[in-house]
């Protein structure tokens, strides 16, 4: 079903999908909507689902807030797919108990952005979180995009790599999981005292980036890079891809590479780029979040949606709930750029790790304003 899915990312592996659902999911919640040819029993299309906890439960994608990319699967031959699982979705016993779809992080172009379309009863679209993408290509191309002075700043970076000594190394299927341990235990050590996102920390996370990562790296859906110093490992990363996208998920770094003034971003920049190349993939995803270093290379920002979607009569809460999250989006926004609101969170989150696993982090581990 995945393969027959022109619009995926690697959050809709089934290995991703699972592997999450082992170390996040609630038993009794889980909600799988699946739709088959009748004439014989081919799967067209699914909805990797579940009913969040509380006393307003929605019904989300599963992944939750470790995942930058939500969508369903639908196979683009069967037009009458999307039309059938909208359906279905409608008819889910938790929406008659007035439960709201509510569906994180579509992307523009997603399957799942089709949904609205067919939906019986009312719909909302709401913006979420900015990813920022660049196209996939060498990085020599992505520096031509650059203007002239910091275009020049960027080859001098990537001249400070190589002169350093700092190389790459993929890592083998079978080396995986000790590589992903060496990640966040770099990933701990470089962001100590600074604060972290906690989940990053938690025994639950690294067993389902385990679990997740070997399965992914073993269908090409994930590379797991090593950088080497004079033989010593001083970063990994991890990269999740898919037919037609290229994301840097999640790296570790030894701080000796920002004493000896390495760029981490070029570096691990160079490494996705080279991933990508040739691979016939147009994106390179840099993922949620809006940071300055990722603007440093002018990428295009891209704004995934949310879709809330309900029965008629539970209109008032589709509604409140919309009302609600865009409220608080607006508010984030007022705040993000403020100097005391960044003072504050300087203040909350120094030599302290956030409680909260939910929240979308990226790939530095550092938390992100999201509604």
């Amino acid at each position: 079903m995945y393969e027959r899915c022109a619009t995926v990312t690697p959050f809709q592996t089934h290995a991703w999908l699972h592997s999450w659902w082992l170390s996040y999911g609630v038993p009794g919640r889980l909600r799988v909507v699946l739709v088959r040819r009748v004439a014989d029993g081919r799967l067209v299309a699914a909805a990797p689902l579940w009913l969040t906890p509380g006393r307003a439960p929605t019904v989300a994608f599963l992944g939750g807030g470790l995942t930058d990319y939500g969508d369903v699967l639908v196979d683009e031959g069967c037009p009458d797919a999307l039309p059938a699982l909208a359906a279905a979705l409608a008819d889910l016993p938790d929406l008659s108990r007035g439960a709201v779809v509510d569906l994180r992080e579509v992307r523009p172009g997603a399957a799942a952005e089709r949904l609205p379309a067919h939906w019986p009863g009312p719909r909302r679209r709401l913006p979420d979180s900015t990813c920022l993408e660049l196209p996939c290509v060498p990085v020599d191309e992505l520096v031509l995009r650059l203007p002239p002075q910091r275009a020049q700043r960027a080859r001098a970076k990537l001249r400070k790599i190589d002169r350093e000594g700092v190389t790459a190394r993929p890592v083998p299927l079978d080396e995986v999981p000790d590589a992903l341990d060496h990640l966040l235990e770099l990933h701990r050590r470089q962001w100590a005292g600074r604060g972290v996102t906690a989940e990053h920390l938690t025994s639950r996370f690294g067993e389902h980036l385990g679990r997740a990562v070997r399965a992914m790296a073993a269908t090409g859906h994930a590379r797991v890079t090593r950088f080497l110093l004079g033989g010593e490992v001083v970063a990994v990363d991890l990269t999740l891809l898919s037919p037609r996208l290229s994301g840097g998920y999640l790296y570790g770094a030894d701080p000796v590479l920002r004493s000896l003034k390495v760029d981490i971003a070029t570096l691990l920049l160079r490494n996705g780029a080279r991933l990508g190349e040739g691979t016939g993939r147009a994106t390179l995803s840099l993922l949620r979040g809006d940071e300055p270093y990722k603007h440093h290379w002018r990428p295009d920002a891209v704004r995934n949606g949310r879709l809330l979607l309900a029965r008629r009569r539970a209109a008032p809460l589709l509604w409140l709930r919309a009302a609600y999250v865009g409220g608080r989006s607006r508010a984030a926004d007022r705040l993000r750029d403020r100097a005391w609101a960044r003072a504050l969170r300087h203040r909350l989150t120094a030599g302290r790790t956030p409680t909260a696993p939910t929240a979308p982090t990226d790939r530095t581990g550092r938390g992100r304003t999201t509604s």
